[in-house]
């Protein structure tokens, strides 16, 4: 079945996120939607979660879903926002975001009353899951290796990788994150190459290839298979781990990573304010 895909690109965070509808049909689901989040003054805002509700409400769609493909670092989740605005919709996200609390948790010391069983959301998917969309199919496909958590959706021809692969003249994910592994990273795309290569595939991120080109959000993985620059059909498992982490050890943080990693793994809900009614995030020193 051929979903209807519209995108919304978050430019701030070069993010794109998603509202995904069965043809011919009302429902919905929403995929990675951003919080806007200005680290200079603290202040987050529902500027462009809003206007995927709007979309929303314009055309009278019943979301069923919210799903994130991983904890972002790159940019604060609108998750939570966007689940109390839509009551009938149910947040979801892969198992493994209880092994990426664990292992943030302790390195941001929030202490023994932060649940880390994935409680703060409504669905925990383990790989291979199916669901559905109204009557569109859909599927959960683990890949890890970015994050312990991630995982990408097949919802009827289309492919959301999450930060997985990006546009083909852009590749893959950096893997240095606690939890990341190159060798990991390879084997999950290798299960994605398995699909029909007519596959329409939708990426999380695009940085328009430095500059070089208009940003972009779709691809197919025939596509990808001939002319991703870091994992082509015939790149093998220990030329692309060479490869990638040659790289990673050349990139530095993302600029957000510590504030949206706090965020994103309590699904997109703010810290809990402190006794004078304000909210923080904490900065590690030191450890990074």
């Amino acid at each position: 079945m051929v979903p209807s895909v519209q995108p919304f690109f978050h430019r701030d965070s070069n993010t794109w996120t998603y509202v995904v509808t069965e043809a011919g049909g009302s429902s919905a689901a929403i995929i990675d939607p951003v919080l806007d989040f200005d680290v200079r003054a603290g202040r987050t805002s529902t500027v462009s979660a809003e206007a995927v509700l709007a979309f929303v409400h314009e055309h009278g769609l019943d979301v069923q879903w919210i799903l994130e493909t991983h904890a972002h670092a790159d940019h604060l989740s609108a998750g939570d926002w966007l689940r109390r605005q839509l009551p009938g919709a149910r947040l979801a996200i892969g198992d493994g975001i209880r092994t990426v609390q664990r292992e943030f948790a302790s390195i941001f010391n929030f202490g023994a009353d932060f649940a880390v069983d994935g409680s703060q959301f409504d669905r925990l998917w383990h790989a291979d899951e199916t669901f559905s969309v109204g009557t569109l199919p859909a599927r959960v496909i683990g890949v890890p290796g970015h994050t312990d958590d991630s995982c990408a959706y097949l919802i009827g021809d289309a492919l959301f990788t999450g930060d997985s692969l990006f546009m083909p003249d852009s590749g893959t994910a950096r893997c240095d994150f606690p939890g990341g592994s190159a060798a990991t990273l390879y084997r999950s795309i290798r299960q994605m190459y398995q699909l029909p290569d007519t596959t329409r595939l939708f990426v999380c991120h695009d940085y328009g290839a430095g500059g070089s080109r208009e940003v972009a959000c779709e691809t197919t993985i025939g596509a990808q298979k001939s002319d991703n620059i870091h994992v082509r059909a015939e790149t093998g498992e220990a030329e692309f781990v060479q490869l990638r982490e040659a790289r990673d050890a050349t990139l530095s943080m993302p600029a957000l990573m510590l504030p949206a990693v706090q965020v994103n793994i309590r699904a997109g809900e703010l810290p809990p304010a402190e006794a004078n009614g304000v909210r923080y995030l904490k900065v590690p020193l030191d450890r990074f």
